[in-house]
């Protein structure tokens, strides 16, 4: 049994080195520093563009979605200068901005009291849900340098 541990532990180390998952310590150059900020700035971005789509697609009272549209406008403020050294990442993410400000301009004509006979315009959601996706993939190929 203590075999089979042991030699189970061998090769998951062995896995983990051959996929690249182990860390050596080492120094593994620029390449990789730049591979890791982008994915920072990726899932920052995917996390704030999900956030908004969500905000658009499921809220029917203007002052919470609002309240949450401001939320990932600060974030994406904050990202933005986290990047401001990056004119390709600054640009995309500007751009992401603006589409989560056209994102409040449909919020503004959302109900300020709940309705529960409220029906959405489903295809101002699909333009605005659209835009912010778009953008956000932009933020991405920028980084990415597609």
């Amino acid at each position: 049994m203590q075999k089979i541990m042991k030699t189970t532990a061998i090769l998951f180390a062995g896995a983990l080195l051959f996929t690249g998952c182990a860390s050596n310590g080492g120094n593994d150059g620029g390449s990789t520093a730049a591979a890791d900020e982008c994915e920072t700035v990726r899932v920052a971005v995917r996390d704030i563009s999900n956030g908004a789509q969500n905000a658009v697609i499921t809220g029917t009272e203007q002052a919470a979605v609002l309240e949450k549209l401001d939320g990932y406008e600060q974030r994406l403020d904050d990202l933005a200068t986290e990047y401001a050294d990056d004119e390709d990442i600054s640009a995309a993410i500007a751009t992401l901005q603006e589409k989560v400000t056209a994102a409040e301009d449909y919020a503004k004509t959302l109900p300020t009291a709940p309705d529960e006979n409220f029906e959405a315009d489903a295809d101002a959601q699909a333009a605005v849900t659209g835009d912010i996706q778009a953008a956000s993939i932009t933020v991405t190929q920028a980084c990415e340098g597609e």
